[in-house]
């Protein structure tokens, strides 16, 4: 089964270091038997962008994980000069397609929500899928109102929608430490 995985870029960095990544919670999403039926039409192809999608929006809840464990770091009494700074995080959505087997499907979660059975292994990754640069700042906004855009507040799901917007670019297993190198 195909399925695409919220990540973060230190997820990232641990998936090429390590060679394997266990998701947060094993949460991933794929096209599901439920996911299919929430749609009236659709092929293949759509329903792994509405997947993919759903891994893009949940990896932005990664992020404002990320930010507020750095957040809290801050508030640590090393002195700045002894401690990396590990600055703020990237601001990037990052979803990874892999190959699995063993998902069990969690309809009761979401149409689209699947549970790993176990870590992905690098050998498993079809491809990587991550923001480019010019989506950081409604990336920003975006992780900063997830929450309320949820719960449906119209001005929040604008600024959703803006980082929504941005088509994640493709990168081939490969190519993921030299884009990882780059940023």
């Amino acid at each position: 089964m195909r399925v695409y995985i919220p990540a973060t870029i230190p997820m990232l960095r641990q998936l090429v270091d390590e060679r394997e990544l266990f998701p947060l919670g094993a949460t991933a999403f794929a096209v599901t038997p439920a996911l299919r039926e929430a749609y009236a039409a659709g092929d293949d192809d759509e329903l792994a962008e509405v997947a993919m999608s759903e891994a893009a929006r949940a990896s932005l809840r990664l992020i404002a994980a990320e930010r507020d464990g750095l957040d809290d770091a801050d508030d640590d009494t090393t002195a700045p000069d002894e401690a990396a700074n590990p600055g703020s995080p990237t601001y990037r959505r990052c979803v990874i397609a892999a190959d699995v087997t063993g998902a069990k499907l969690r309809p009761d979660l979401d149409d689209a929500v699947v549970k790993l059975a176990g870590p992905i292994t690098y050998d498993q990754v079809a491809s990587v899928h991550v923001d480019l640069a010019e989506a950081e700042p409604q990336v920003a906004k975006a992780v900063d109102v997830i929450d309320v855009a949820d719960m449906g507040d119209p001005d929040a799901e604008f600024v959703l929608g803006d980082a929504e917007d941005h088509q994640l670019a493709w990168y081939a297993t490969q190519e993921l430490p030299f884009l990882l190198d780059l940023l």
